[in-house]
């Protein structure tokens, strides 16, 4: 089977790119979330979760027997050997089961949903995507979305968007830059505009 195009879609923290990933699995684009699977390679009885208790102990469970993943955040957040150790148990279930999930999905191209592609680059990582689709919004906005969501400062928000690559950095990365200034509405005609266009890249990269 020939290859699929394949969109990596990114951007900051609470910049839209779930709204964005809705739409277009709305429009029938298979799309694998890394968050997602992050969550199902962590779940209760995984060799991912089992791995995670024996390095950080079982501090990082809820009083359910799952992980508690906002403590184990806070944990790693500040100590960059501990997050190393954390991402080295994580990223190859990651990649593992996103492959698992790519190979599965049906489609013209399928949309592989990164929140830190951007960062992963940065650091010389090599990426599985054919192009990049960036979703930017404004800092303020990011911000106030971030502190509805979850209720933190708008300190501890704008310490999580000091710890990301920047608006610059990801644009300079982005194949496709889709600003998301206005209303929700305007993002989702956004979103169909490329899907006509993808459309049309997919199938040239078939031939």
């Amino acid at each position: 089977m020939a290859r699929r195009l394949r969109i990596g879609l990114t951007g900051g923290i609470a910049s839209g790119k779930s709204t964005v990933a809705r739409r277009f699995a709305e429009l029938a684009v298979p799309v694998v979330d890394a968050d997602e699977v992050a969550r199902a390679v962590v779940a209760v009885g995984t060799p991912g979760l089992t791995a995670i208790l024996a390095r950080f102990g079982p501090g990082v469970l809820a009083g359910d027997g799952t992980l508690e993943r906002r403590r184990l955040r806070d944990l790693v957040f500040a100590d960059a050997a501990a997050r190393g150790a954390l991402e080295a148990i994580l990223h190859p279930l990651i990649r593992t089961e996103m492959q698992r999930r790519e190979d599965l999905a049906v489609g013209s191209y399928v949309v592989l949903a990164i929140p830190l592609l951007i960062e992963s680059r940065l650091r010389g990582e090599r990426d599985r995507v054919d192009r990049i689709l960036v979703v930017d919004a404004d800092e303020a906005d990011q911000i106030a979305r971030l502190v509805r969501r979850d209720g933190g400062t708008p300190e501890q928000a704008h310490a999580i968007l000091a710890a990301q690559a920047s608006r610059a950095q990801r644009a300079a990365q982005a194949d496709d830059l889709l600003p998301n200034f206005g209303s929700e509405a305007d993002l989702r005609l956004a979103v169909d505009r490329l899907h006509e266009r993808y459309l049309d890249l997919a199938a040239a990269f078939s031939h």
